[in-house]
């Protein structure tokens, strides 16, 4: 290619810690940079980094993503106590997807990036399920005490205006135990049904959306009651006119459903069950690494992400000079989706062509039988089949992906 292509409006690139952190500088100087101008305001969410601002770079990133509409974010570190001691932290930092998501109020969709040579250990999906987590409250913003003995603990609400103060006991305490207080806000709720309604619509996929409403009669009950509020209002016709169906059962049930189903739907699930079902999901079609994931906010906002986490293992052997065979399918297809919503909103298509080009290279690259480690133990038997280490098939992609350009 004798000229780059332009993406004109800036993109908010957002770094980030371990093996993954490794894996998106080679992404950038393998299959991005040597054929694209970037205009990337760029954002180091590293854990150290993250530590020496007080976390004001977490916040900085989300801002700016509010500002030019389109991220793209590498993965970080959630630190523990551990992490605390290894950093030399000044405190447990809140995850930075916790964060990011509460500013920008969005449900994240997670889909699997599926190859002819992988199939899903549940024989019954034929399509892929699409999980929508919602991205906001609940354990994730959570306050927790440790309780060291007998007492009473409650769930408190003071009004602002004055009134009485409601209480609820949740326990008598005769021993040491735990407690931990959760919340959601009506809007935030209100934001993710749309999202999702929006989202199925767009996708021509039946949205399922399940709570455990039977047990949590009033939390998760509200959550059901704003779907439903929502589909009848403003989404029912819309839903008939495409063929498409709004289901709601309970969260076991849906699993036992989602089981034995053909896929092809969108599920909706809260952010605690969204974080699980969709590392499930994403397991059972070969990888964690084979799982898009895209923080969408009804404010037209857009986030791409790696699905997994950084890959702390591999990032050991890498320092101690060991080879590593980490799959960067999700990093390739985090950069591809910010690529192709950029295009999208600045009517590029040369961007989205390019970005479109680094997919089908990147698939091809698994279907010809050259793979990492994780997928070699997934993948179809095939004497082609080869294991390759994380820089060796970031170089395969490109190779394939020259053959294109």
């Amino acid at each position: 290619m004798s000229d780059k292509i332009r993406v004109t409006t800036p993109i908010v690139e957002i770094d980030g810690d371990e093996m993954t952190r490794i894996m998106w500088q080679m992404v950038k100087e393998k299959l991005l940079l040597p054929y694209m101008d970037i205009n990337a305001e760029y954002y180091d969410l590293g854990l150290k980094k993250r530590d020496e601002t007080d976390d004001q770079v977490t916040v900085d990133a989300a801002h700016a993503i509010m500002k030019y509409g389109v991220g793209v974010k590498c993965a970080t570190i959630t630190p523990n106590a551990a992490r605390v001691d290894e950093y030399g932290l000044k405190k447990q930092w809140s995850s930075p997807n916790g964060t990011i998501r509460g500013i920008l109020d969005g449900t994240v969709f997670r889909a699997p990036i599926l190859v002819n040579n992988i199939h899903p250990f549940v024989r019954t999906w034929k399509k892929p399920i699409h999980i929508g987590r919602h991205a906001y409250g609940d354990v994730y913003k959570n306050q927790e005490i440790k309780v060291p003995g007998p007492g009473t603990g409650e769930l408190v609400f003071t009004p602002r205006d004055g009134s009485e103060p409601i209480r609820k006991v949740i326990q008598e305490f005769e021993t040491p135990g735990i407690l931990q207080g959760i919340h959601n806000t009506v809007p935030s709720i209100r934001s993710f049904a749309v999202s999702c309604f929006t989202y199925a619509l767009d996708q021509k996929i039946d949205l399922w959306f399940s709570t455990k409403d039977t047990i949590s009669k009033t939390y998760d009950a509200e959550f059901r009651k704003i779907f439903d509020e929502e589909y009848e209002a403003n989404w029912k016709e819309k839903f008939d006119d495409a063929g498409i169906e709004y289901f709601f059962t309970l969260i076991d049930d849906a699993v036992a459903r989602i089981m034995k189903s053909e896929g092809g739907m969108l599920w909706a699930c809260k952010n605690y069950d969204g974080d699980v079902m969709s590392d499930m999901l994403a397991s059972a079609n070969g990888s964690l690494a084979m799982m898009t994931s895209v923080l969408v906010s009804p404010h037209g906002y857009f986030e791409y992400e790696a699905a997994h986490g950084t890959v702390q293992k591999h990032y050991y052997k890498h320092l101690e000079g060991e080879p590593t065979s980490t799959n960067s399918m999700a990093l390739i297809f985090a950069w591809t989706g910010c690529l192709k919503k950029r295009a999208e909103l600045d009517e590029t298509p040369n961007v989205a062509d390019f970005a479109k080009k680094v997919e089908e290279a990147s698939i091809e690259t698994v279907e010809s039988g050259v793979m990492p480690g994780d997928l070699m133990k997934v993948a179809d038997p095939d004497p082609k089949n080869r294991q390759v280490s994380t820089e060796e098939f970031i170089d395969a992609i490109k190779d394939n992906l020259e053959k294109k350009l």
